[in-house]
């Protein structure tokens, strides 16, 4: 089985895919995960992925073209 993980934060994922359940399965090749960077598909030089919303407010929302780009 294959899984892949769109994420702004795979460094988050390494330790849980070691040391749980799922890395156990990993290490038998029962099942594989691939973690993705929606970062390494963002246009800008800052690798930007969040912007203001459109109508105003706090917080912030994520662009979709990066995450557009990851998928396809």
């Amino acid at each position: 089985m294959k899984i892949d993980v769109l994420t702004l934060f795979p460094q988050m994922f390494e330790n849980f895919l070691k040391e749980s359940m799922v890395g156990i399965a990993i290490k038998q090749k029962a099942l594989s995960v691939e973690l993705t960077d929606i970062r390494d598909f963002a246009f800008n030089k800052h690798h930007k992925v969040d912007d203001y919303p459109y109508g105003g407010g706090s917080g912030m929302v994520m662009t979709p073209e990066p995450l557009y780009e990851a998928i396809t």
